[in-house]
């Protein structure tokens, strides 16, 4: 049985669960690996939480033709346009890319279109299209607004669930997923918690819509929470005065695409912290 369990973020509507744990298993055990914990897990060992499917059912919230007709006007007042604005200004304020927020060269520009070009030119969106940041602004707030999606994807969480896991491993949206998921079943008994890229911290947009807001889940015993100095989906890079210990905030380096999860879970310091939760006693 396995026992680690990984949970995906946005830009995975269009791949699958095998997919997924071609790319998400190697990373991972390659970071194991790197940190000096060679042979504490195999393939058979991590379980995989895949959604991204559940945001392109036709009738759902967004089909496939959909991205290719999203314009500014699509964002919505309200969590997507405060989220925009948000990961606008801490690109700015990480990568150089990225003009600021009123400056004179964005012209006569509205918000949202100022915030979609001031985008188009970091290093986060590396190629993705204005239309493709549109969608993903949209799965976020399906997340949180729409009951359907929401009880779907925590029941696929659920049913991934078993009673060997002892480490769950999430990355951006996922770590919204992971968090709401042990906080509703304390009896799973899971202890140790890896957050990557987390968005978990941004308060009025992520924070104050969790269920619950700002409690640590109460199995987790070890919680190290791992963001990119320069990852602006990570707008709070310090969890721990938000949720309160046991937490360990850790920065580090992921190159030019941060925010990149195969970069996530390669890094040394992704390997230890799993690692320290499935070596005996961990």
């Amino acid at each position: 049985m396995a026992r680690v369990l990984t949970v995906h973020g946005i830009n995975n509507t269009y791949s699958a669960r095998p997919v997924m744990a071609s790319e998400w298993v190697p990373a991972l055990l390659g970071g194991v690996e790197l940190a000096g914990g060679r042979g504490l897990l195999s393939e058979a060992d991590v379980a995989c939480v895949f959604y991204g499917d559940l945001f392109r059912r036709p009738g759902r919230v967004l089909g496939d033709e959909d991205v290719e007709t999203l314009e500014a006007d699509d964002v919505e007042d309200g969590a997507e346009a405060e989220l925009l604005a948000a990961w606008w200004q801490e690109a700015a304020s990480t990568d150089p890319s990225v003009v600021t927020p009123g400056a004179p060269t964005l012209g006569v520009m509205s918000g949202v279109q100022a915030a979609l070009a001031a985008l188009s030119g970091s290093r986060f969106l590396a190629g993705a299209s204005e239309r493709l940041l549109i969608f993903w602004l949209k799965q976020v707030r399906a997340y949180f607004t729409q009951p359907g999606i929401r009880e779907q994807i925590q029941q696929r969480f659920a049913d991934t669930v078993t009673a060997d896991i002892e480490v769950v491993v999430a990355h951006s949206l996922g770590t919204v997923v992971a968090y709401e998921a042990l906080n509703a079943h304390p009896e799973w008994g899971v202890k140790n918690l890896v957050t990557l890229g987390s968005p978990l911290g941004i308060r009025n947009v992520i924070l104050d819509r969790l269920i619950p807001p700002a409690q640590r889940p109460a199995s987790v015993t070890a919680w190290a929470n791992i963001a990119d100095r320069a990852d602006f989906v990570a707008l709070v890079k310090r969890l721990e005065p938000v949720f309160g210990p046991p937490l360990t905030d850790i920065e580090i380096s992921n190159g030019a695409t941060f925010h990149s999860v195969a970069r996530y879970l390669t890094a040394r310091d992704t390997g230890a912290a799993v690692a320290a939760a499935v070596r005996p006693g961990g």
